[in-house]
């Protein structure tokens, strides 16, 4: 299958300037960098245009900062280390545009590496401003986008860019376009998505979407409650959003009407209140007592997911099944035992992906945090550490950063 969008091989780096789009925006907790994940992503790219002995300018946002420039949101510590995990020697400038900006990028040698300072810091940057496009492009020749984690936003350092120079996907944004095309777009089937959370409220696009492209959508987590209550189930002291009883009902009507089938879950696991080590007992979910809330699916429900994972050729995974808790900027961490039913799903699709009996994408929210604690995060085919990006695409969205890196048909000639 050919490939729709620009890469590294369509695109001349050698002893360019290249404009490199990544996301240093990693987890920060006590100073120190808590997911190099980001990072280490990055790296491959930053390898070959070395080896093409580009000068690599890297761009990238950092946090949220609200009044311009705010020290706690300065790329300076993560441009240090980026440099450890590279091994090379990786420069800082605390300018992103204008003439500091210039003349550090004019010091550089072939095969160097510059981290610009915080993008964010500059209005211009989330307004896709063209004044500050203009002011990036001119410290670059080409553009390399290798981040689809802020694809989906429409921004000067994301989408601008690439409307102004040369442009083309990262390798690992490469990597990733290629994999979420396989699973959803031209997949093997039959095709499973698998979607935990606690709420329909913030995934009625991505069921809406999906409905339409799998053959079996499988639910849990507290969204899992809702469609149930839909049914007329009682759902005791648990988790249910009333006002989208009729919004489960049209996605399981939509569903029905595409011929996908909607896997809910037979049996619970329940108790008096999420903390760990509560006592708790599993039920059916049509007997859930009336004091207690259902935490996590049971093991008839985790069952009835692994086996019809058995007969899936796809399989795309979105949001934990449990009950998992915040934690700060690190995401999810499991509450003992309301992981079980997750985790034991995990090591299922692993298994099957390392037989090489199924194709597996999984991302967005805190799924990459609730992998890593199953230990499976390199056996799945592809993880996504995207956030939103990943949610729009399980939405069927344009991503504005991707579609601006798309082949454009060449114009026929017209004879006179």
């Amino acid at each position: 299958m050919a490939l729709s969008f620009l890469t590294l091989d369509d695109v001349d780096c050698s002893g360019k300037r290249v404009l490199l789009r990544g996301d240093l925006n990693v987890p920060f907790e006590n100073g120190t960098v808590g997911d190099t994940t980001r990072l280490k992503r990055l790296t491959g790219t930053i390898r070959e245009l070395r080896g093409k002995k580009a000068r690599i300018i890297i761009l990238s946002h950092f946090g949220r900062p609200k009044k311009g420039p705010e020290p706690e949101f300065s790329l300076k510590p993560v441009a240090e280390v980026l440099g450890r995990i590279l091994g090379c020697a990786v420069g800082f400038c605390p300018h992103t545009v204008g003439p500091e900006a210039q003349v550090a990028v004019n010091r550089m040698q072939p095969g160097e590496v510059l981290v610009l300072e915080n993008t964010r810091f500059h209005e211009g940057e989330e307004k896709n401003d063209p004044a500050f496009v203009k002011q990036l492009a001119v410290l670059g020749d080409v553009f390399v986008n290798d981040a689809f984690s802020v694809a989906h936003r429409a921004h000067a350092s994301t989408e601008g860019l690439a409307r102004g120079l040369p442009c083309c996907a990262g390798r690992d944004m490469e990597k990733e376009l290629s994999a979420l095309a396989k699973a959803l777009d031209h997949p093997e089937r039959p095709l499973m998505a698998i979607v935990g959370g606690s709420k329909i409220s913030t995934k009625i696009d991505v069921l809406k979407n999906l409905t339409t492209k799998v053959d079996v959508l499988a639910l849990g987590g507290g969204m899992a409650n809702t469609f149930l209550a839909a049914q007329g189930k009682k759902l005791g002291r648990s988790l249910v959003e009333s006002d989208m009883l009729d919004t489960a009902r049209g996605i399981m009507a939509h569903s029905a009407k595409n011929n996908c089938r909607i896997l809910l879950p037979e049996d619970v696991v329940v108790a008096e209140k999420l903390a760990a080590q509560v006592p708790t007992q599993t039920v059916a979910v049509d007997a859930i007592p009336d004091n207690l809330m259902a935490l996590d699916i049971g093991p008839k429900s985790v069952a009835a997911i692994i086996k019809a994972l058995e007969t899936m050729k796809t399989a795309v995974w979105n949001g934990p099944l449990g009950a998992f808790e915040i934690h700060g900027p690190l995401g999810a961490f499991e509450i003992p035992p309301f992981e079980k039913a997750t985790l034991d799903v995990a090591r299922a699709m692993a298994a099957r992906t390392k037989a090489g009996k199924l194709l597996s994408v999984a991302g967005g929210g805190d799924t990459v945090a609730v992998l890593n604690l199953a230990k499976v995060t390199e056996q799945l085919s592809y993880v996504s550490n995207a956030g939103g990006a990943f949610l729009e695409w399980l939405e069927g969205r344009e991503l504005p950063g991707v579609e601006a890196l798309r082949r454009r048909p060449e114009k026929k000639a017209v004879r006179p």
